[in-house]
């Protein structure tokens, strides 16, 4: 083993000349007048100028006009302010024309009273990393384009759901109101023919109402519930009982509602759900046999459901049945847009409750289930 002399680890091949000409950087060395007095075969490789050709010149003239114009405004004063800097990024004009991106890094050499001797100047290619933040630079102007989309079609959820609300729902409420005023002074025939025509205002007014919930739900952020303690349930279900065997007096509803007490959810949207549970039992089920509607609070959770007989339906159709606009067949007169049970599901997944499907020969049976915390205890 040889000793502790410092000559003993440098190869024999290495030397500083060899070092300064062949380094993995480019050197330049720049009078205070700016001109380069010294550069090393690196750099001359990579732009394809030869030793004369850069001697003698400044570095301005190797920048595109831009570059020329920012040095001159930026970096060349950044320099004679602090004497260095670090990382500017700078094109050089290759012999053919073509542009390197480079990091430039300086730093000034001054003599014992301050005075500027010569700037050393060191260049890195920087193509990859140009890449990279000029992607960076994309992706955030795209980023932006992209929030400034999601801004736009927000105004326009809004608005459409404005125009559902208010502009389809007042002429509505005109023709109902003016139905009225005839109905008092109808008879015979008119009184049937406006008798068809409320009830067509009531169906479109439903259809609205379904479409504002898909629109809130598919364009907004859900459909939107109001979660406090209640103890109207059982009067909510029976309600809706009652307008559906005035609607549809031909068919038998048979209700069972246990006692409810005091639940926290969002009463009116547990009557749609219902409503909407129930209106399709009536439209796909046997007309001779009753629908059922079943409710009560057991083993800590409130549990509804409605079940009808009837034709089973299709697994493949099953899979599917809380989509929007999927309906069965059906030439019942409460046939909708098919929303009713995607409406339906939105409600239980907006209560963290589940509505689920099963159907055989036998029955098909929504079944709604919701922890039930106790209230005020």
């Amino acid at each position: 083993m040889r000793g502790n002399d410092p000559n003993d680890l440098v190869p024999p091949n290495e030397d500083f000349e060899d070092l300064y000409e062949n380094a993995p950087c480019g050197y330049l060395s720049m009078l205070p007048n700016g001109r380069i007095f010294k550069v090393n075969r690196t750099y001359l490789a990579w732009t394809g100028y030869s030793h004369d050709e850069i001697i003698g010149r400044p570095l301005r003239d190797f920048l595109p006009v831009a570059g020329k114009m920012f040095y001159e405004t930026h970096f060349a004063p950044l320099l004679r302010i602090q004497g260095f800097y670090n990382e500017v990024a700078l094109d050089i004009v290759t012999a053919r024309g073509s542009r390197i991106p480079m990091l430039a890094n300086a730093l000034q050499r001054m003599d014992g009273s301050g005075q500027l001797l010569f700037t050393r100047l060191t260049l890195f290619p920087a193509a990859d990393r140009r890449r990279f933040e000029r992607g960076l630079v994309d992706a955030q102007a795209a980023s932006n384009d992209k929030i400034k989309t999601l801004e736009a079609d927000s105004e326009l959820r809004e608005q459409f759901v404005a125009v559902l609300g208010h502009d389809l729902r007042n002429p509505l409420a005109s023709i109902s109101g003016g139905i009225r005023m005839l109905e008092r002074d109808a008879a015979g025939k008119d009184e049937q023919v406006l008798k068809l025509m409320q009830g067509s205002v009531t169906r479109m007014s439903a259809l609205i109402d379904d479409v504002m919930d898909f629109a809130r739900s598919r364009l907004g952020g859900g459909i939107g519930v109001e979660l406090k303690p209640t103890d109207v349930l059982e009067a909510v279900l029976e309600q809706v009982v009652a307008e559906l065997r005035t609607a549809e007096p031909d068919w038998v509803l048979t209700v069972s509602v246990g006692r409810l007490g005091t639940v926290i959810c969002d009463a009116a949207r547990i009557g749609q759900m219902v409503s909407n549970l129930l209106g399709n039992a009536l439209v796909h089920g046997s007309k001779t046999q009753p629908v059922r509607l079943l409710a009560s609070t057991k083993g800590g959770a409130l549990e509804i459901e409605v079940v009808n007989a009837g034709e089973a339906i299709p697994s493949d159709q099953l899979e599917r049945l809380f989509k929007p606009f999927i309906r069965g067949e059906s030439s019942g007169a409460r046939e909708g847009l098919g929303l009713g049970l995607f409406i339906a599901s939105e409600i239980a997944k907006a209560h963290g409750a589940t509505l689920v499907a099963t159907s055989t020969p036998e029955e098909t049976r929504f079944k709604f289930s919701m922890r039930v915390d106790p209230v005020g205890g």
